[in-house]
């Protein structure tokens, strides 16, 4: 389900699976989000440190959790070999791939990539790396240990890939299996695909101390307070001239979402105390209020929450059950209660503008999103259960009471 938040301004198709309509998750959509920005473009000045709602990661190392508040705070010191265009003039949604550690690449046939390097990219000056110049054996080294280390529930993103080389200090080579497309964009993922240094791993055994954070990125990790804080401060000899414009960031946690809200409005946080760095829309009249000098902005999520199920075991291999599960979630009168505002979208969030679709757009899926609970019902007896069945429903409060408050409408819809 894809909410209102404000936030800071600064073969086969996707369009052929929409369209087939074979539902295997319940979604919603309360599409536009809402962002606070200040008033008229200026030209940005150096020093002063960004304030903003972080989080306490479960530990350090990429290659050993998925965590979106690991991930998050890994971005601040870590590079990937390329990333997504980012900018005042990109709106969100929009994933195009550019340049980052490499300064370019090629594809000179269906199983090769090959990527040029900047030279000069000096690693963060920590020991145990000391600021030496980035090498293609550190992406070589960075990636055969993704793809060998069995725990790492990102592994599965990069299976096309054989194996990859270092052709010279400034060339890395990836050889696929077989052909892959989306190697690029997988790259450029902020999950798993940050560049690491081998000193530190060999140091550390792995990377989940905070010491062992050592990389080519904007900010160094220079101090971490478990459930706290976590400080950044300015890499003197990041590769991109003139940045980061700010000093350093404290990237504070903040649980409660009352407290992270009393902060934003007495100036603690400078960016929205919400999760994206949002205001949430139900706090939205009242934030305007409280801070004219903001303008805010709607727009509309890339985030699509979804009833997962395991597809591959009963009952949930059915999609008569999927489908009756479907038409049970009122979504609409979800997005109302909670979110305020939006409307109902459907697998691919409308935010990423290059892939969804509107319901209506479906053809005959979208009958499957039409809430209909006397065709559920129908739907879950002929798939032999006409007395209904029990499953357990599990999310996090992790993500903010609304939720929660989300899960708990459609818990009760479903029964």
């Amino acid at each position: 389900m894809d909410t209102f938040r404000p936030r800071l301004r600064r073969g086969l198709t996707r369009r052929d699976l929409l369209k087939a309509g074979l539902v295997t998750g319940a979604t919603l959509s309360a599409d536009p989000l809402l962002a606070p920005r200040r008033g008229g473009a200026q030209q940005p000045k150096r020093g002063g440190i960004l304030r903003v709602r972080g989080y306490d990661p479960p530990h350090f190392d990429p290659h050993l959790t998925l965590n979106f508040k690991m991930s998050t705070t890994l971005s601040f010191v870590y590079s990937k070999l390329v990333r997504f265009k980012v900018g005042s003039g990109v709106p969100p949604g929009v994933f195009t791939v550019e340049p980052d550690l490499a300064e370019r690449w090629e594809q000179p046939d269906d199983t090769t990539y090959v990527f040029y390097l900047r030279k000069g990219v000096r690693w963060q000056n920590a020991p145990p790396v000391n600021g030496r110049e980035l090498t293609a054996e550190d992406i070589k080294f960075t990636f055969e240990r993704f793809l060998a280390e069995k725990a790492n529930p990102h592994r599965y993103l990069l299976d096309a890939v054989d194996r990859v080389e270092a052709m010279d200090r400034y060339t890395v080579r990836f050889r696929l299996k077989d052909p892959f497309v989306w190697l690029p964009h997988v790259l450029a993922s902020p999950w798993a695909s940050w560049i690491v240094a081998r000193e530190a791993v060999e140091k550390y055994g792995d990377l989940k101390r905070p010491e062992a954070a050592i990389g080519t990125g904007p900010f160094l990790l220079v101090r971490y307070e478990p459930n706290v804080k976590t400080v950044f401060r300015r890499h003197p000899d990041y590769f991109r001239a003139g940045q980061p414009w700010v000093d350093g960031v404290d990237w504070l946690v903040m649980e409660d979402d009352a407290a992270a809200l009393a902060a934003y409005r007495t100036g603690q946080l400078d960016a929205g105390p919400w999760h994206f760095w949002t205001v949430r829309q139900a706090d939205v009249d009242s934030i305007k209020k409280s801070h004219p000098q903001l303008v805010y902005q709607d727009f509309l999520s890339s985030v699509t929450q979804v009833i997962y199920m395991r597809t591959d075991k009963p009952p949930f291999n059915d999609l008569r059950v999927r489908r009756a599960i479907s038409h049970a979630v009122d979504r609409q009168a979800i997005i109302d209660s909670v979110f305020l505002k939006g409307e109902p979208t459907p697998a691919v969030a409308r935010g990423l503008t290059e892939w969804s679709l509107r319901i209506d757009q479906l053809g005959p899926g979208a009958q499957y999103y039409r809430h209909d609970p006397k065709e559920a019902r129908r739907l879950l007896a002929e798939a032999g259960f006409p007395q209904g069945l029990k499953t357990q429903l599990t999310t996090t409060s992790g993500l903010g009471s609304d939720l929660v408050d989300a899960v708990q409408l459609a818990q009760r819809q479903l029964k």
